[in-house]
């Protein structure tokens, strides 16, 4: 036996060895041959290339030293003027800091409560601006609950639900919401905004079609930008328009079908439109449905606990199955006055959340409190539905109102709790009307009515939306104050265009 053959120290310096290889290079077919000569050249190459090396000059003492005079550090946050940085150079930010410094960062600075009237900047106003619909701040059956649910467990749960932050107060409202909406289950998130945003994501994902109506909220369009799906656009509550881009998908499958089975559409629209005061042609919207084989995800953030007879949303505003959507997304935070969002559906759909939805997985879990203070204003707005005929009274007599007002226009559906108020001057830019609509909302305050510039982040949104007035009502005021404001807003709008 040959020991060479044995030891691959020794073979591979017998001439047995050299014997072998050159055969196998014989044998072996040529582009094989070439390609290992490639790759031991290139391996040669790294082994002898010298890695790139960065000459830098250094400083004298005397640059170092006029590099440091004129640096000057960037301020942390940005100034708002002179006299607020004059203030902070004064004193800290602490009990010394002045009311004019504050006054400086937030020009309107609410003092006590917030409730059907509330004081701001020193003025007692009706509240016209906050989304209490139904009067839930400050109600003492709620206040009473969140007090003994303090007691009992603390301020908060400090950790996601998956991770110990799961406690008996999330898990007894997950079932209040699925009982009061009629579905199988509902998640529970901590923050009302991540969870629509997050919802959508664990859904929809890359190569998916998603038809999304253009007014949608920043919300659904930040959980749009995080699933990476193909976005088709639909003008606003325009159904031709989302039937049209249906038709053209549905011709883009039958040429693809292979493509059209690993690909998942769904439709994105609101219940009610934040941003316009508007309410979704629901039975329209699941008649498409069903006749395209896409997916209906709905985000009822301001439609759920104002809209329908007893609040369960836009599905019983038109009296449909709930059954009829996939997937409905609520807020916590407007009509039930706490903080948090919830998800539900039938348990098929909903349990996905649990492991897919990054705002649920990752996310401390809302204060117990919250959840129980929650689930006290569900059976108090479940006990008394005369709060919603309340509110959709007051919304038409305030839609009613502004319609009889010169220079505004107000797309806002006659029964929505958010109406909006759109300047009709197209003489004025984007920028210039927005510096008038904030003039005249300070007017407002100082006569008593506290409303809001709808805020926009122009720079990150889609589509860029109208300035205007936003106003919600409440269900708790009365007729004579709407009227009272309406006839106020009126006079001012008059004054300021007349005198602008």
């Amino acid at each position: 036996m040959d020991a060479t053959k044995d030891s691959p120290i020794l073979a591979f310096h017998s001439p047995w060895f050299f014997g072998e290889l050159l055969e196998a290079v014989k044998n072996a077919p040529t582009y094989h041959v070439i390609l290992e000569v490639l790759l031991v050249a290139l391996v040669l190459r790294l082994w002898f290339y010298s890695s790139y090396k960065i000459e830098r000059e250094e400083l004298t003492e005397e640059e170092q030293e006029q590099l440091i005079r004129e640096w000057k550090p960037e301020p942390l946050v940005p100034i708002v003027n002179e006299s607020f940085q004059q203030n902070s150079m004064l004193s800290s930010f602490g009990d010394s800091a002045s009311e004019d410094t504050w006054k400086d960062v937030n020009a309107n600075i609410i003092q006590g409560p917030v409730g059907k009237h509330m004081k701001i900047n020193g003025n007692d106003c009706l509240d016209l601006a906050t989304f209490d619909f139904l009067g839930i701040i400050g109600s003492e059956r709620v206040e009473q609950s969140s007090v003994k649910a303090l007691k009992k467990y603390g301020v908060g749960s400090c950790g996601p639900r998956g991770f110990y932050g799961s406690i008996d107060a999330h898990i007894n409202l997950e079932k209040e919401i699925a009982a009061f909406m009629g579905v199988e289950e509902a998640i529970l998130y901590s923050y009302g905004f991540a969870t629509v945003a997050s919802a959508i994501a664990a859904y929809a994902k890359k190569g998916d079609i998603l038809f999304v109506d253009e007014a949608v909220n920043f919300s659904i369009q930040q959980g749009i930008r995080a699933s990476r799906s193909k976005v088709k656009w639909f003008k606003h509550n325009d159904m031709g328009d989302l039937e049209r881009l249906l038709k053209e998908q549905a011709a883009e499958d039958k040429r693809d079908p292979k493509k059209a089975k690993v690909t998942r559409c769904f439709m994105i629209v609101e219940g009610l439109y934040l941003n316009q005061g508007t309410v979704c042609p629901l039975p329209k919207l699941i008649d498409l449905k069903y006749a395209y084989k896409v997916r209906l995800f709905i985000d009822e953030t301001y439609s759920f606990a104002t809209l329908g007879a007893t609040g369960r949303g836009v599905t019983e505003h038109f009296n449909c199955d709930i059954t009829d959507v996939d997937w409905i997304c609520g807020s916590l935070e407007n009509s039930i006055g706490t903080v948090g969002g919830f998800c539900c559906g039938s348990s098929y759909v909903i349990d996905h959340q649990r492991l897919s939805a990054s705002g649920y997985c990752f996310s401390a879990s809302a204060p117990p409190l919250l959840s129980v203070a929650a689930i006290e204003a569900l059976n108090v707005i479940k006990e008394e539905p005369e709060r919603f005929e309340k509110l959709h009274e007051n919304a038409k007599l305030l839609n009613a109102a502004l319609l009889n007002i010169d220079k505004i226009t107000c797309p806002s559906e006659s029964t929505s709790p958010i109406q909006h108020i759109v300047l009709q001057e197209p003489s004025l830019s984007h920028e210039d009307c927005t510096q008038f609509l904030t003039r005249l909302r300070d007017q407002l305050i100082q006569q008593g009515y506290v409303t809001a510039v709808a805020a926009h982040l122009n720079q990150f949104e889609i589509f860029r939306q109208r300035p205007s007035i936003r106003l919600c009502v409440k269900s708790h005021c009365e007729p004579s104050e709407i009227e009272s404001f309406a006839n106020v807003f009126k006079s001012n709008l008059n004054h300021f265009l007349h005198n602008s």
